[in-house]
């Protein structure tokens, strides 16, 4: 069982997305585990101070080394992979999220103000991993996009297996149009191939579609 630890300073931003969907029904099921820790847990002043000033000068705050560094090498075992999620580090993916889910043990750390200290980085980190090119508030929603993606690679959580092979990205190309009951509705109606019964040509009818779709929306994939 995939076992995940999250270090954050906002450890109930979690509570729910933990708790709901597919993901809660794995947890259930025991087919992963998610523990979250709160990073002022390892602070030894009685403020419980996690961050302060960046040497230098500039505008906020960085995450202090030693409480993080507690924290890490308590959490960590033999051969696990400690990443910090991070806006400069290398883009989130499908590929990476699959690999990340036959890890037998992840440690998340979750950046928040102006970032952490470098000499956390340098000893306690393995890999930075960014969700997108944009900036969050703190990285506890990108280690729950992370958490997500990862735990629908690993077998059980999404009970019909056969749905990875047919999703965006999965195959380098975006999905095809979907539909379900009723076969029409305010006057648009279900394209008739889907309803025909003939498998061949619903698969052609769907790589045609996702085809038309990357060109229009993500051209650069099919480079």
């Amino acid at each position: 069982m995939p076992r995940i630890d999250v270090l954050t300073l906002f450890p109930r931003m979690l509570d729910g997305f933990l708790a709901e969907s597919i993901l809660g029904k794995g947890l259930e099921r025991d087919l992963l585990s998610v523990k979250v820790h709160d990073l002022r847990a390892w602070t030894t002043d009685k403020h419980r101070t996690a961050d302060d000033r960046p040497f230098g000068g500039g505008a906020g705050m960085v995450m202090k080394p030693e409480p993080v560094v507690a924290a890490i090498e308590q959490l960590q075992s033999p051969g696990c992979k400690r990443i910090y999620l991070t806006p400069d580090g290398v883009p989130f993916s499908t590929a990476l999220a699959a690999g990340l889910a036959r890890e037998s043990h992840l440690v998340l750390l979750s950046g928040h103000y102006e970032g952490i200290d470098q000499r956390i980085r340098d000893t306690v980190i393995d890999m930075e991993i960014s969700i997108g090119d944009y900036v969050l508030t703190n990285g506890t929603l990108a280690a729950a996009v992370v958490i997500d993606a990862l735990s629908r690679f690993i077998p059980g959580v999404l009970g019909e297996e056969k749905s990875l092979t047919h999703e965006s990205f999965t195959g380098k190309l975006l999905d095809f149009p979907q539909y379900t009951r009723p076969a029409e509705f305010r006057g648009m109606s279900v394209p008739e191939v889907l309803l025909s019964g003939n498998h061949a040509e619903i698969e052609k009818w769907r790589s045609a579609r996702s085809l038309e779709k990357t060109k229009k929306v993500r051209p650069d994939l099919l480079k």
